[in-house]
């Protein structure tokens, strides 16, 4: 055996998303970090071990302008590039490069961490040491640093450091949550083991094991659906171990997993009910993917009504959109549906004192066993989540060990700075603005060679959408609305019936109250332009949901030109499974209003007047996120082998040192890095593809750097020497698919910046 110590700033044990996301974030901003993972690969439950795709926020579409952004959204969108078709050995590659590429991160797999060292009594402790068993190469590790996170999933290390923790529901008396029990019990969410299939071209028989569960004995059949050529997490709700103790009865539960897992195949190669001769298994998961297990306790514990109301925290660090997604304690063998959903009608928040122990002073946490209740926990628990709490709590990390404080004394008195620094990270917050002092963009003008002015998509196709049930369309109102026009066929002599809501809080896109309506006579006819008097005035800029009634002698046109701020919706539809599977609520929002897969085909329309929801000064106004509106510069139209600027004017020469730019990735786009559905694109059209940065000197503009084939949000240029200057241009020359230049927000800095 070798005896080794391993001394950095910060110590992550835990190298699934969560883990990944905070050793990223804490080594960006200059701390090192031993990131310790007890499998040889990362991801954790995404990893191809497990093979989970990660849901998040946008909750597989259902909601808007959802997908996470910062660390998880730079994995997203890489791995749309190079995985479109979702090999997990490469979303594994995408993974692990994403943390190569950090020098500060010192990674150690196959490492399992099972001692921790930790002084003091119950109520105040300190982690000092971790110490991990390195498999194969017989290396006994110990990590010493002056911050550790927990990201095991499990909550190991927590517990063996004295951390307090819960296990279980929480009675309803607790924290009045309406989907809590009457009384406590250990009662938690099950664990999965998954299996692929392929078509071989030819026959394939199947012999089944000895150990087979026969589950025509079981109620599987008739309470789950089974079919021909589903795999992977099409079987999610192959779960089990809810009434059991998740971690010591692993190796019951895997067993027990393995038998329906192969009884289920047997069932369907050889009981004649499918067609599946030419059909084999190509994989079977060999770890259970567990849900559910500790849950430590922080200074606050997230609860059913803060996700539900949406509650805004002075805190908040990450967001998440996942339903509250909870599943019966008897998993598979259960008589009700394999999930009951709750949906809230837009993002919530997640504090920063839900991320660190209350009785552990150097101990953060990070993923599934984070500071929640249960009923929480059923939607904080899905991994992109997981990985944007990782990167809020890495992000918090790296400040404690640069400041020599602990994490309730970085709340208490460097909140602000937390905050501020994950909005120039990109991490996934919504509605905060940039109060930067050192952002020098903040302080200059800005013009553009030209602004989107006129709100419309005229271009259709031939695909119409006969109004059989209300459809809307969302679009920013900035300042006002004079009137709307809508291009669609009448069958006969009708009236047409609109209504506008606002959507009640800006990070929400569903119809919250109704402030106008209006009506117009149409005639019978095809490709006609009606006007209606469609009128609004908000106090401030925000979305417009505009409604229009149910009327079977109209067809609304399709467009192929997508907008961004711009998007369809459909009342009704197919609901996400089958109701034995999944049941959710009816009456909710988010789910009578559905994109329905058709977001970049909105309606054509007409917003009558001039717009501002696209001006130059966009590019500066704090936000990274749509937020009531597109919160983007957007060029005019570009034209073939056009250019369209940005420009920054100040009324003194700068020193420009840093310049970063976020370039639009279409958060509502539902990319995903398994096999869930599939994105017609590698690279996200409205990103910039080709642009340089210039500068202003006595003799003109003169070219700072110039950039092609970009495909990704953020870029961070930093010049070899500081530039004098009063005026900086950003010309985009190419994009990757857009009609438009589209830039989120540029920021100057003259000094190191990060």
């Amino acid at each position: 055996m070798r005896n080794e110590t391993v001394s950095t700033d910060i110590t992550v044990v835990g190298g699934g998303l969560a883990g990944v996301c905070a050793a990223i974030a804490a080594a960006r901003l200059g701390q090192t970090v031993a990131l310790v993972q007890n499998r040889p690969v990362l991801g954790g439950n995404a990893s191809s071990e497990v093979r989970v795709w990660v849901c998040g926020a946008t909750a597989h579409g259902t909601h808007r302008y959802a997908r996470e952004t910062g660390i998880m959204g730079e994995l997203f969108v890489e791995n749309q590039y190079r995985n479109p078709d979702g090999n997990p050995y490469l979303w594994d590659l995408v993974v692990l490069e994403a943390v190569k590429a950090e020098k500060n991160i010192s990674l150690f797999l196959n490492t399992d961490v099972h001692e921790v060292e930790a002084d003091g009594d119950e109520h105040d402790r300190t982690i000092r040491s971790v110490t991990g068993w390195m498999m194969a190469s017989e290396r006994r590790i110990r990590f010493e640093s002056a911050v550790y996170l927990d990201c095991t999933g499990d909550g190991l290390v927590g517990f063996l450091a004295g951390a307090k923790y819960r296990i279980g529901r929480e009675a309803k008396q607790e924290y009045n949550e309406e989907w809590a029990p009457e009384i406590a019990d250990d009662i938690t969410l099950g664990s999965t083991i998954l299996f692929y299939t392929k078509d071989v071209g030819r026959p394939v028989k199947f012999v089944p094991p000895s150990f087979v569960k026969n589950i025509e004995e079981t109620t599987i059949p008739i309470k789950r659906v089974i079919r021909s050529g589903d795999s992977g997490c099409h079987y999610w709700w192959i779960e089990w171990g809810g009434e059991l103790d998740t971690v010591h009865d692993n190796e019951r539960i895997r067993d027990e997993l393995w038998s329906v897992i192969y009884g289920i195949w047997d069932y369907i190669k050889n009981s004649g009910k499918f067609e599946a001769a030419n059909m084999t298994l190509e994989w079977v998961g060999a770890l259970p993917g567990k849900r559910e297990y500790r849950r430590f306790i922080g200074d606050y514990v997230l609860n059913q009504n803060d996700i539900i109301a949406q509650r805004p925290f002075e805190d908040g660090v990450a967001i998440g959109g996942w339903s509250i997604d909870l599943h019966p304690p008897q998993g598979m063998y259960s008589t009700e549906s394999g999930s009951k959903h709750l949906h809230i009608d837009g993002v919530y928040h997640v504090p920063f004192r839900s991320l660190y122990s209350v009785n552990v002073r150097n101990m953060l946490m990070a993923g599934r066993d984070i500071s929640a209740s249960h009923v929480a926990f059923g939607t904080t628990r899905v991994m992109a989540t997981c990985a944007v709490i990782g990167e809020a709590a890495g992000t918090g990390a790296a400040l404690c060990a640069a400041k020599g404080v602990t994490p309730r004394e970085l709340h208490d008195s460097h909140r602000e700075e937390l905050l501020q620094t994950l909005l120039r990270q990109d991490a996934s917050i919504v509605g905060l603005r940039n109060t930067d002092e050192g952002d020098l963009a903040a302080k200059a003008r800005l013009t553009a060679s030209g602004s989107l002015t006129r709100l419309s998509v005229e271009r259709h196709e031939q695909e119409r959408h006969r109004l059989d049930q209300d459809a809307a369309l969302l679009f920013p109102v900035d300042p006002r609305l004079d009137g709307l026009e809508l291009l669609l066929d009448a069958d006969e002599v009708t009236t047409v019936e609109l209504e506008l809501w606002s959507t009640g809080r800006k990070e929400n896109y569903v119809p919250h109250t109704l402030r106008a309506e209006a009506a117009a006579a149409v005639e019978p006819g095809t490709e006609q332009w009606v006007r209606f008097d469609l009128k609004w005035e908000p106090d401030e800029a925000q979305n417009a949901f505009v409604i229009v009634r149910t009327n079977k002698a109209v067809s609304l046109y399709h467009s192929s030109e997508p907008m961004s701020g711009v998007l369809p919706f459909f009342n009704g539809g197919a609901p996400h499974a089958p109701s034995k599977l999944e049941d959710h609520r009816p009456d909710q929002p988010v789910v009578q209003w559905r994109m329905a897969r058709k977001a970049r085909k909105p309606f054509c329309f007409r917003a009558l007047g001039d717009t501002a929801a696209y001006a130059p000064d966009k590019a500066t106004n704090g936000y990274r996120r749509p937020y009531g509106g597109p919160q983007q510069w957007m060029s005019a139209e570009l034209q073939d082998g056009s250019e369209q600027w940005l420009q920054l004017d100040w009324d003194k020469s700068v020193a420009l040192r840093n310049i970063e730019l976020t370039f639009n990735d279409d958060v509502n786009e539902d990319l995903i890095n398994l096999h869930h559905h599939h994105t017609p694109f590698e690279i996200i059209p409205e990103l910039v593809k080709q642009y340089r940065i210039e500068a202003r000197d006595g003799s003109g503009w003169k070219t700072l750097l110039h950039v092609t084939d970009n495909r990704k949000r953020t870029r961070v240029h930093r010049l070899e020497a500081p530039v004098e200057t009063d005026g900086l241009r950003i010309v985009a020359e190419a994009t990757n698919g857009s009609a438009y230049a589209e830039l989120i927000e540029v920021r100057v800095y003259d000094g190191e910046g990060r």
